[in-house]
């Protein structure tokens, strides 16, 4: 089932999310609503607030390989940082630069219950500390400085008058 996604001003997304109970839910039906979705709106990831869930649970990857996080913690991230243009579904069409660490470490639960520990690197470290970023309350533009979103939206608007 495709949920909808919430609105770039619910209070939803400025709210950090604390860890729940993964048996609470039918983990199984929303970790496939929330692929579904994602898909549904050619995104990479999606994090349980941008559909109005209150779960500390993101999801990312393709139909060939889906990564699904459960109560992350994000425990090193890298001196190394890289700029790369980002978007979100919150905010469909805005590309904004943002630097972000090149490797970061992350905590999670996956969908069998067993909690791992994983480093990752370079677009996937990127998509996880976006995805983080939303389960802290934090959203995309506020890690982008002053210059690089100004740019991002002068181009939306300038996308936009074409259409």
């Amino acid at each position: 089932m495709i949920l909808n996604l919430v609105t770039p001003n619910d209070p939803i997304l400025n709210q950090k999310l604390e860890p729940f109970d993964p048996n609470s839910i039918d983990l199984e039906q929303t970790v496939s609503d929330m692929f579904e979705t994602m898909y549904h709106h050619n995104g990479i990831g999606l994090s349980a607030n941008q559909v109005g869930l209150p779960y500390r649970l993101f999801v990312m990857g393709t139909p060939e390989m889906e990564l699904v996080f459960i109560n992350p913690i994000l425990r090193l991230e890298s001196e190394e940082m890289v700029i790369a243009d980002e978007g979100c579904l919150t905010f469909p069409g805005l590309y904004v630069k943002i630097k972000r660490p090149e490797e970061i470490r992350l905590v999670s639960t996956n969908m069998q219950g067993m909690t791992e520990a994983r480093t990752y690197k370079g677009m996937t470290a990127r998509i996880i500390q976006h995805e983080y970023d939303h389960l802290e309350g934090i959203d995309y533009l506020k890690r982008a400085n002053r210059f690089h979103l100004d740019q991002a939206r002068r181009q939306y608007k300038k996308r936009m008058k074409k259409r």
